[in-house]
């Protein structure tokens, strides 16, 4: 009897990556084809929640995935996933960090770092901050110039030592590690070079523009980053 429940436990941990891996696809595709955002209140696979400001969110590949990079630059460019898979890739784990309140602690991202993608365009003088967008057709974030030349700032392709899935902002995220989660834009599509930081999503409902984590949107609870 007791090394049928071993075996069982030792069933069980085997399973568990494919149960969670079936369960974020599951709730990530409910996520993103879900209008009234109720499902991003429910719990995903280690702590995460699934959010979407989108209606749906259509799911790209090597095949068909595009990230540009344009604006105030010398050399405007479109990177492919395969594209961005060969360039140097660092490797951040910090604590993802929601405005909300949720957290998953000890989270690791790997990616290539805007300022590599930044330096090869060319960013002209005049340029002064960022504008993200996003695939999803609706959602837009921005940074700083020196926001995002630090080394904690990244163009995402994994989380937790794996690709990142479409319900995570795959296959490439915007990951901005010192800052509130809302900053890291899923389903990253188009990095412009502007003159002046102009507000994203969030912002423009009422969220800080520069959204240190314990610093920022009415908390002070963390050392200035």
């Amino acid at each position: 009897m007791v090394l049928g429940m071993v075996g069982l436990g030792a069933l069980g941990l085997a399973l568990a990556p494919k149960l969670q891996s079936g369960f974020d696809a599951v709730l990530g595709a409910a996520a993103s084809k879900d209008p009234t955002g109720l499902t991003g209140l429910l719990p995903g696979g280690g702590g995460f929640r699934y959010y979407s400001v989108a209606s749906s969110v259509p799911e790209r590949g090597p095949a068909d995935y595009r990230l540009t990079i344009d604006g105030l630059v010398e050399r405007p460019a479109t990177y492919t996933l395969d594209a961005l898979r060969a360039l140097p890739q660092t490797r951040i784990v910090r604590d993802v960090q929601c405005v909300t309140g949720w957290r998953v602690p000890a989270t690791p991202f790997e990616g290539v770092p805007l300022f590599r993608l930044l330096d090869a365009a060319g960013v002209r003088p005049e340029a002064r901050a960022i504008r993200f967008t996003c695939f999803d057709g609706t959602y837009t974030e921005s940074l700083t110039l020196p926001q995002a030349r630090r080394e904690d700032v990244m163009v995402a392709l994994n989380m937790q030592d794996k690709p990142l899935s479409h319900a995570h902002g795959g296959p490439a995220r915007l990951y901005a590690a010192p800052m509130y989660f809302y900053k890291s834009a899923k389903w990253l599509s188009g990095i412009t070079l502007t003159p002046e930081v102009r507000p994203g999503y969030w912002e423009e409902l009422g969220y800080d523009v520069d959204a240190w984590v314990g610093k920022s949107n009415g908390r002070d609870d963390a050392p200035t980053v």
